[in-house]
């Protein structure tokens, strides 16, 4: 039976990645030994970072003024190196806090400087993201930085705030990245964990303005500076090869799959057809979220009481779908349906659901 991955992350790999991977993990392209074993100074593995970033800078439509960069530690390491670059001595670091992960990031800034909330959707249990004409941002911070998807309360910004012209916007996009089409140019920075859309745990991929690294202090360690990254194109020390080079794949996967464009219609269906199903329920199973602020990668609902939501991960799990019990914070069932969730997962998922509903 096959079985579909709904995990938030790690997540779900694209098969055909998978299994590129396993036919070169040993012997990669007849040199005698698997990339993991290989130097990052080797010319192999030039090419493998090289074709990642020119894969993603051609996917997001990345402009010349952006650099792209690999750093170790993942989405929660940048929480504190934002600051330590970003943060200016006089002016506020703005931030709008959409759930758990946002607040993680305005505790880190707090260490370094004046840390301003200017929208929350906190007293409403994050089941929303808050409207664009609620983001007053200061035209003398520092920044300005959201969450583009929130993984656990399954919201997403459907469009994005302007900022005053002077102040970068900074995007932590961990959970839709590389999902959807968006103005790249209009954020300063954007950055990402990779075990949701880019692959294996244990770095984020940033794609960075170059010249707001000139701000960076002095005092700053060197591994904790952007610009040591830019400056060595990610290679001043040993970054993590094999999760550049999966990235490398699903960047090659993305490119085969028609693009963004074609990979965004195919991610607006998966959620079409999961919503509509909780939608059309009757309330048996019930999606919290302010319909306009539903993720398109982490749908959230609960059933009519905490037994039954037991009862049916333990069957789902036997029907060959796992990975769906909701964040321990929150609880319920969550579906992570992301890039490399076929549209063949989710229709599962949604006859499964109804035979439950019709069974309990």
């Amino acid at each position: 039976m096959k079985v579909f991955n709904f995990n938030a992350g790690p997540a779900m790999i694209p098969q055909a990645v998978m299994e590129k991977a396993q036919k070169e993990f040993c012997d990669y392209k007849g040199s005698g030994c698997g990339i993991m074993e290989h130097s990052h100074r080797h010319k192999l593995f030039d090419e493998i970072l090289e074709r990642a970033i020119s894969n993603f800078k051609e996917i997001m439509g990345v402009p010349d003024t952006h650099a792209i960069v690999f750093i170790q530690g993942g989405a929660s390491m940048q929480f504190a190196m934002i600051p330590m670059n970003l943060a200016v001595a006089g002016k506020p670091m703005e931030f709008a806090d959409t759930g758990t992960w946002s607040s993680k990031a305005i505790k880190e800034a707090r260490l370094f400087g004046d840390v301003k909330v200017i929208a929350s959707s906190k007293e409403e249990k994050y089941t929303r993201i808050p409207a664009v004409d609620e983001m007053k941002v200061d035209e003398d911070a520092a920044f300005f930085h959201i969450t583009s998807n929130n993984t656990i309360y399954g919201t997403q910004y459907q469009a994005f705030p302007n900022c005053p012209a002077g102040v970068p916007m900074l995007a932590d996009m961990s959970s839709d990245i590389m999902s959807r089409k968006l103005d790249v140019s209009k954020f300063a920075m954007i950055y990402g964990g990779a075990q949701k859309n880019l692959g294996p745990s244990g770095m984020a991929v940033v794609i960075i303005r170059k010249d707001l690294v000139e701000r960076t202090p002095a005092n700053v360690p060197t591994m904790l500076r952007y610009a040591t990254y830019i400056d060595h194109n990610s290679l001043f020390n040993t970054p993590p090869t094999f999760g550049i080079y999966i990235f490398g794949l699903i960047t090659d996967w993305v490119k085969e799959m028609g693009g963004l464009e074609v990979l965004e219609g195919i991610n607006n269906k998966k959620a079409e057809t999961l919503y509509a199903a909780i939608d059309g329920s009757d309330g048996y199973f019930r999606n919290p979220v302010c319909p306009c602020s539903r993720s398109k990668m982490n749908v959230v609902f609960r059933l009519p009481s905490e037994e039954l939501e037991a009862k049916f991960l333990d069957e789902a799990k036997a029907a060959g779908m796992i990975g769906l019990k909701g964040h321990r914070s929150v609880g319920g069932i969550r579906a992570s349906i992301y890039n490399a969730m076929p549209l063949e997962g989710v229709e599962r998922l949604v006859s499964f659901m109804q035979d439950f509903k019709k069974n309990n």
